[in-house]
């Protein structure tokens, strides 16, 4: 496949939300770049491309935020999140592109359903610290879901924010429970054939991006209204998730 400046624009854009929001908002919106790439390459290409990214995000990060997570739900959530890649390692091997365009849609579609609802109060978070084990199941799912569409902030979100941790403390978790579930995701990535010289030669392009992003996410953690940046991603995943559930029905 050539490297079209289609798929540079799309993969800028993606490269870019990932870092700012890995970087600066709790790894929410991250996931919105393999939504942005499977628009124009298959979801399986659109994986392999982003993870390197999405590591390479992880390092830089990780430095600003290191020691200030939660240390009891940062490890829940790890604990449950290994078994959850190695279910989506699973999963991924019996998927064909179409179920993962809808899955990747459909999870795009509910996390702004809930975050919608969330907001205007008509569902309501915990409204006391969740226990231990939900901090498993959370990251059950947070692994499984990371795995097959990058989008495991949400499941972790839930737990990490009945849990009462102030702003950087969660956003200091969600850096570091995905820099070990991305270190996890990366062998049976390469055993199913998701990274190729191809998808390689595509990260060196975006890894500059990526590394704006995230310089871009840290510094804004305490200088940018959250609602702006999120509502952005909001209607940017309703689209995209719309138009993946569509190609894949």
């Amino acid at each position: 496949m050539d490297i079209t400046w289609g798929l540079f624009a799309a993969g800028a854009v993606a490269a870019l939300f990932a870092g700012v929001s890995k970087g600066g908002f709790g790894s929410g919106a991250a996931f919105a770049g393999a939504a942005i790439l499977a628009l124009v390459v298959p979801p399986g290409m659109a994986l392999g491309i982003m993870l390197p990214l999405l590591m390479l995000i992880d390092v830089a990060t990780l430095r600003p935020y290191w020691r200030q997570w939660g240390a009891r739900e940062t490890a829940l959530l790890i604990l449950g999140g290994l078994p959850g890649v190695a279910l989506g390692a699973a999963f991924y091997r019996v998927a064909d592109p179409d179920l993962l365009r809808l899955l990747i849609g459909a999870i795009a579609l509910g996390f702004v359903g809930w975050q919608v609802a969330l907001r205007s109060g008509a569902i309501r978070g915990a409204a006391r610290p969740l226990p231990g084990w939900s901090g498993l199941l959370a990251g059950l799912v947070a692994g499984f879901t990371s795995f097959v569409s990058h989008a495991g902030g949400p499941p972790a979100a839930v737990y990490l924010l009945s849990r009462g941790l102030g702003k950087t403390g969660y956003q200091a978790s969600t850096v570091a429970l995905f820099f070990v579930l991305n270190i996890a995701k990366a062998v049976p990535y390469g055993f199913l054939g998701l990274f190729t010289a191809e998808t390689l030669r595509i990260d060196l392009m975006l890894a500059p991006v990526a590394l704006l992003g995230a310089w871009i996410g840290v510094r804004a953690h305490r200088a940018v209204p959250e609602r702006v940046f999120f509502a952005i991603t909001y209607v940017l995943l309703t689209v995209t998730g719309a138009k993946l559930v569509m190609d894949g029905l």
